[in-house]
């Protein structure tokens, strides 16, 4: 409405004579869609004129065979006629061969925008459309058109000359607008780059509207950007960024205002010649301290302000008469243009901080694993000579019940440590349920007796008691030990740490059609009714003391329904409600016959053994003298090394069969040591085993490609590494050899 407001005060201002009466212009509007075109209707009736709806490009013809439009708004994707056929028909007809056309479409590329330009188009407008943009747009063309009939109808005699003077100057003058409109379009469309997009501006107004401009944009996304100032001196066009600061007063105050009042400001100032902003550069101040006609147009979008345009003539504009309705268009078409570079600009910002964070969760991955093979090794390492000092005493200690009690619950212990361990070091492995079970043929009932043992510690020291109700035969399963062991101690050890002290925890195993039930029974707090359905999520805890006395981290629970499910069976939980204590009950299927397994056979005793010699190299000293007496006692000579350098200084004179060698020693690693062991002539046909606390899958391969046969973790199990050395043996036919002094 404000752009048909200038050009009718132009009307009023300017043209002879008087019209009249009111009079109403045609404006067609043509889309086979009627909700479309109820839309249309309702944003342009407030121009107050005659509105013509059609459904299709023939009814469009028909209706221009009638009667002269103002401007056509053309629906791109009709049927039987689209948008672009029907506009090449108008053209064909005289009386519509200069009515502008505007095009109506949800997607406009390059190819089609040309396409539409060719036939005539003064401006393509996307839908849905924003009714304060097409009501301006239309608004333009209908002014136009009222100014050309009013010159015509006054015109008589020699003014019947000057008003077809000047309604060739309007036509013109209406197809140099549409003409530049389309340009602007199209070079506004052109970059999704801040400062290319204000450069492009600059280009269209400098110095084709004006001799001086400023273009600023406000929007946060934009960040802090300098204000981009341009003008022309001299024939030539001068444009640079200037900080906001160094701006003249005068045009900060005109740029403030058309911001916060969201409408064009004019401003004129009466300077004394020469006097302009010295904190500009000397080619913009002197022009502006030229010109006193300031005007402002925010740059909206919808209710937000993404900037301002400002502008300034020396009076000489060819423009002058539409001067405001084109600062206006463009400063409509710019801020979609800038609108264009925000978004783009955020999407950027968001990959970019999405690559980092990955890039950053991608080091944590890394640092996490770095940190796990080293916590390995160091946990795994003190492991190791605990392992072997039980086997040394277990061969060397005199027969007695006692003692083999103590080794059993030792070697028992020990077993379990080492598989929490590992199980505690893989973290991704447990939170992703990715646990290989080590399945062979089982009694439960040693199972449950194993897990109770585990357990047995800390139900002594709350002073509970522990009944245990098992089948009296063996009940044989498909499983892993070690895993159905955690099963019944984690569930044991939740009762205890749940039920006040001298209280009873009760245990029973039956067999229910060919499936094993183990209940665990305890009279402790119970389980809250809101707790209950998720006790088995991870983290999931019920409520605890200040003292923090039950302890734990929620994943108990959850681990141990995770391998009852890995068995083919489940874990339920049943609770009356809070202190009324708790029953968790663990079913397994595929009970066996109830008969001893082959490997209950007790195997025969080995034949006597040829010694060989062979080399330990750990700079864990107590480790070194574990391995190397448990290997003296299965008859062979051993040496230790502390290092590297000692270990190959060693090898030659010692002509060791086997090298068992650590990974982690000083000076030289153990991969170093293997390649150069592996160089020597003597050390092509040596055994050579790593025993290491790095247990991951990059270690084993490490090994390998530094020339190791065999890869064993700490602490690793005596008969597995005798076994693979006897079967070196045997494959190799290694005879004995004398040992050198």
């Amino acid at each position: 409405m404000q752009v048909a407001r200038s050009l009718s005060d132009f009307l009023v201002n300017e043209s002879p004579g008087d019209a009249g009466g009111e009079e109403k212009a045609n404006i067609l509007i043509v889309d086979d869609l009627p909700e479309k075109l109820l839309v249309f209707q309702t944003v342009l009736e407030e121009l107050g004129q005659n509105l013509v709806p059609v459904q299709s490009g023939a009814a469009a013809l028909r209706e221009i065979l009638k009667r002269e439009f103002a401007v056509i708004l053309l629906d791109v994707n009709m049927p039987e006629i689209d948008g672009f056929e029907t506009a090449a028909l108008i053209r064909k007809h005289r009386r519509s061969a200069h009515t502008p056309i505007i095009f109506i479409t949800s997607y406009a590329d390059e190819v089609q925008t040309a396409r539409g330009y060719s036939l005539g188009a003064v401006d393509y407008i996307l839908s849905p459309v924003v009714p304060e943009i097409l009501r301006s747009k239309v608004g333009v063309f209908v002014s136009l058109y009222l100014m050309t009939r009013q010159i015509r109808r006054q015109a008589d005699g020699k003014a019947a000359v000057l008003a077809a003077e000047a309604a060739r100057r309007i036509a013109e003058e209406n197809d140099r607008c549409s003409a530049f409109l389309a340009r602007a379009s199209r070079m506004l469309s052109g970059s999704l780059q801040a400062e290319v997009a204000m450069n492009q501006c600059a280009e269209l107004l400098i110095p084709e509207l004006a001799s001086f401009a400023l273009i600023q944009l406000t929007d946060p996304d934009f960040g802090q950007a300098e204000p981009l100032v341009a003008s022309v001196s001299e024939g030539r066009v001068y444009a640079s960024r200037q900080p906001e600061a160094d701006l003249d007063p005068l045009l900060r105050e005109t740029m403030k205002d058309a911001i916060d009042a969201r409408e064009r400001r004019a401003v004129q100032a009466i300077r004394a010649p020469g006097v302009g902003s010295p904190a500009l550069e000397l080619i913009h101040a002197r022009r502006l301290s030229t010109l006193n006609s300031f005007m402002a147009v925010p740059l909206l979008l919808g209710e937000r302000v993404l900037g301002a345009i400002l502008i300034a003539t020396d009076g000489e504009s060819p423009w002058k008469a539409h001067l405001s309705m084109l600062l206006e268009e463009i400063a409509t078409r710019a801020a979609s243009a800038f609108e264009n570079v925000r978004l783009y600009g955020v999407l950027q910002r968001e990959v970019h901080e999405r690559m980092a964070a990955q890039e950053e969760l991608q080091e944590s991955n890394q640092r996490k694993d770095e940190f796990l093979a080293m916590m390995s090794h160091e946990l795994r390492n003190p492991l190791a000579p605990i392992q072997m000092a039980v086997e040394v005493v277990r061969r060397t200690a005199a027969p007695h019940p006692k003692v083999a009690w103590a080794i059993d619950i030792a070697n028992r212990q020990l077993r379990q440590m080492t598989r929490l361990i590992e199980e505690l070091l893989d973290v991704t492995r447990i939170s992703q349920g990715k646990i290989v079970l080590k399945r062979e043929r089982m009694d439960l009932n040693a199972v449950i007796s194993q897990g109770v043992e585990t357990v047995h510690g800390l139900i002594q020291s709350r002073r509970q008691k522990l009944s245990v109700d098992l089948p009296p035969h063996a009940v044989w399963l498909d499983g892993d030990v070690a895993r159905l062991t955690q099963v019944v101690a984690n569930l044991l050890h939740n009762a205890s740490k749940y039920s006040p002290e001298e209280t009873t925890i009760s245990l029973h195993s039956r067999i229910v059609d060919e499936e094993v039930v183990v209940s665990v029974v305890d009279h402790g707090m119970g389980i809250d009714p809101e707790l209950l359905p998720r006790i088995f999520d991870l983290f999931a805890q019920g409520k605890r003391g200040l003292d923090r006395s039950q302890g734990g981290l929620g994943v108990g629970l959850t681990l141990a329904r995770r391998l009852a499910q890995l068995h083919g069976g489940d874990v339920e939980v049943f609770s009356a409600g809070f202190d009324k204590g708790s029953e968790f009950r663990v079913r397994l299927p595929g009970v066996m016959p109830d008969n001893p397994p082959p490997g209950a056979v007790m195997a025969a005793v080995p034949l006597r053994k040829e010694a060989l010699r062979i080399l330990v190299v750990d700079d864990n000293h107590d480790a070194a003298v574990a391995i190397a007496a448990v290997l003296e006692l299965d008859g062979h000579e051993v040496r230790v090394s502390r290092d590297g350098q000692q270990a190959l200084a060693e090898l030659a004179g010692f002509r060791a069969q086997v090298v068992i060698l650590d990974i982690g020693l000083p000076v030289l690693d153990g991969y170093q040591v293997a390649r150069r062991i592996r160089m020597l002539p003597e050390g092509k046909d040596i055994l050579l085993i790593a025993l290491t606390g790095y247990g991951q899958s990059s270690d084993r391969q490490a090994a390998t490609d530094a020339g190791f046969d065999r890869h064993f973790v700490k602490p690793a199990d005596t008969v597995l590494m005798l076994g693979c050395i006897d079967e070196w043996r045997a494959r190799a036919g290694a005879a004995p050899q004398p040992a050198s002094n």
